[in-house]
């Protein structure tokens, strides 16, 4: 048997403007997270069932860009995303375009058990969602008065609109001399998916990641959460869930890679990670937590910070941003 290990993220690309007292709120909520993963590991919860159960709790608070709290399409709705994967199996699921369900992590694992494919989107994913039940909401429980006036920002500069917890006078600046993603220019670069990685004690791994996708995005926008090998990835050596620049993450098939790198060349976790944040996003700024079937965790990021945390079961926890 090996040693469990967990790991979560709320996001990178953290801006040096967002405020401390929404710093501490975030921190408290990565905390909530891993406690709530480690007494389920604890208890013996396979990696699946606790990849899930800690990615709903991130779904239901506000303070990350998943579920209640997403960010915006062009049109004021939220179109969410996200996917699981089993290492063992390597069974996968998952959902784009989801406009009601207040989980969309639950629904990617009914896509994965209980429909014959791998992926839905839109009006298919939402009508097995009402097949199995599932908890639903008007699209105005997923909006926060926070996004609503970060959007009008974007429409108004034209931009597409990553951090919505930033200051507005912080946006505007940085909004007067802006950054580009695949061409297109952004105001500030903090995309906050969230995500979750585990290996139990019988050395199975899983991963699972959720977003709301970018603020101000073109409606029908799909980006790297839900692509399996892109932000989420597991297998029998590694799980791995990707957050930040997300046309930068598909191009690389950014979780996958490190799986292969070390399937192919054979690295340890920790060099798995560092080679593809170094070799292969190109210019794109992105950031990964991972896993190992050895009861190793570990993270990457190339950007200014990364909202993460992460334990083992030997007794070490960390969460921070920077």
């Amino acid at each position: 048997m090996v040693g469990w290990a967990i790991a979560v993220h709320g996001g990178a690309g953290v801006d040096p403007n967002l405020p401390i007292e929404r710093q501490e709120q975030a921190k408290q909520l990565l905390t909530r997270c891993l406690e709530l993963g480690i007494s389920s590991l604890r208890s013996s919860l396979p990696a699946l069932d606790v990849v899930e159960l800690v990615v709903k709790e991130l779904e239901s608070d506000p303070i990350f860009n998943s579920g209640r709290g997403s960010a915006l399409t062009a049109q004021g709705t939220v179109e969410m995303e996200a996917s699981i994967m089993d290492g063992p199996t390597r069974r996968c699921g998952a959902v784009s375009g989801v406009t009601t369900v207040k989980n969309p992590v639950s629904l990617a694992r009914l896509v994965m058990e209980k429909s014959p494919h791998s992926y839905l989107a839109f009006s298919g994913a939402e009508e097995l969602a009402r097949q199995h039940g599932l908890e639903v909401a008007d699209n105005q429980y997923f909006i926060t008065e926070e996004n609503v006036g970060m959007l009008k920002l974007a429409q108004e500069s034209n931009t597409i609109l990553f951090d919505y917890r930033v200051p507005l006078e912080s946006c505007g600046a940085a909004v007067g001399n802006p950054i580009k993603m695949n061409g297109m220019p952004i105001s500030l670069y903090a995309p906050e998916t969230v995500g979750c990685v585990v290996v139990d004690n019988e050395g199975r791994c899983a991963a699972a990641t959720s977003t709301g996708g970018l603020m101000n995005k073109m409606c029908g926008r799909i980006g790297d959460s839900p692509l399996i090998g892109s932000g989420t990835y597991a297998g029998e050596l590694c799980a791995v869930s990707c957050t930040g620049e997300g046309e930068a993450i598909i191009r690389a098939t950014l979780a996958r890679d490190v799986a292969a790198v070390m399937e192919y060349k054979e690295l340890g976790l920790q060099e798995a990670v560092d080679f593809v944040i170094k070799k292969r996003l190109d210019e794109g700024k992105a950031g990964l937590i991972a896993v190992s079937n050895k009861g190793e965790v570990t993270y990457g990021f190339n950007c200014t910070g990364m909202f993460r945390g992460c334990a083992t079961e030997d007794g070490f926890m960390e969460v921070a941003v920077w």
